[in-house]
């Protein structure tokens, strides 16, 4: 049985990318004491300034739609909401292993 990955990508009104990566570090650091939260990823790209990356993976797909309902996650949600202007769910991945992926 494989993990449950995500691959997204999160653009923000210009000039508030940093604020959106302060966000997504923080809903990273949250998430540290979660086992079901293997892997928590927060990336930028030189040339789109206004844009975040983030890359998930989990147990299983009920741990990632748990992890939504959390009440820290539900307040980050609510801070972010008025500097983002577009989500793209990039991929959906069945993540076999690697390095510091737990074994299935």
């Amino acid at each position: 049985m494989s993990k449950y990955g995500l691959f997204g990508k999160f653009t923000v009104t210009e000039g508030q990318r940093n604020t959106m990566v302060k966000i997504l570090l923080e809903a990273a650091e949250s998430m540290r004491d979660l086992s079901s939260c293997e892997h928590y990823q927060v990336s930028t790209s030189i040339d789109e300034p206004d844009c975040v990356y983030v890359y998930e993976i989990w147990s299983d797909v009920e741990a990632h739609q748990a992890s939504l309902r959390l009440p820290s996650t539900q307040t980050l949600i609510q801070k972010a909401k008025p500097i983002i202007t577009g989500m793209e769910r990039i991929k959906t991945l069945e993540t076999i292993g690697g390095k510091g992926i737990s074994p299935i």
